[in-house]
């Protein structure tokens, strides 16, 4: 079967499922995405990973990656392989002295740990044919949306003085929410960059 390569393209609150997230995948040069409903220890794997920031002390996924790096095994692919009672199988390939070799995963795993070997992703037809969405809207429009809403996070951050921030960032990395840590920095950043 011919690989579908995917790219991580948003990671938000599921509308469907409340207290989980959803990743949703898009199809590399074509208009479909792929939802996947994950839970909130996995949506913060992704996340930080993504946000490329550094824990205290490594999560569950930079510790198998750790031990991974260590004996020598390299991530090659991630393929979301199967859909069965609406439940998405992945494996990661790996590679061991010249030798290929399948691991079976849960998917938003597998995503955390693409996300961390900076690896492909990938899927089939099949699996996009019964639970992938087109796009509907045109990619501007889209484009526009996420810069509202960072506009609104940036405001209500925007009443503290840096200093706060600093000490805010610095508490909630003791609390390992790292989707906070990452508004702040970024806050944090903007304003260093205008002066």
């Amino acid at each position: 079967m011919k690989k579908i390569p995917l790219d991580i393209v948003a990671l938000s609150h599921s509308v469907t499922q409340s207290h989980n997230y959803a990743v949703v995948l898009g199809e590399q040069n074509g208009p479909r995405r792929l939802p996947i409903v994950i839970g909130g220890f996995e949506a913060q794997a992704i996340a930080v990973a993504m946000e490329r920031m550094v824990p205290n002390r490594p999560l569950t996924h930079d510790l198998f990656k750790n031990t991974l790096d260590t004996l020598n095994v390299e991530l090659k692919e991630v393929i979301i392989s199967n859909l069965l009672d609406g439940i998405f199988y992945a494996r990661l390939i790996v590679q061991k002295d010249g030798e290929m070799i399948e691991i079976d995963s849960r998917t938003s795993d597998a995503l955390a740990m693409a996300v961390r070997f900076n690896c492909p992703i990938f899927t089939f037809e099949f699996i996009l044919d019964a639970a992938g969405v087109v796009l509907e809207e045109p990619e501007e429009q889209q484009s526009k949306k996420p810069a509202k809403s960072a506009k609104k996070k940036e405001q209500a951050l925007s009443a503290y003085t840096v200093d706060e921030l600093t000490q805010m960032l610095d508490e909630v990395l003791g609390q390992e929410n790292y989707e906070r840590a990452a508004e702040i920095r970024d806050e944090i950043n903007r304003r260093k960059e205008e002066g």
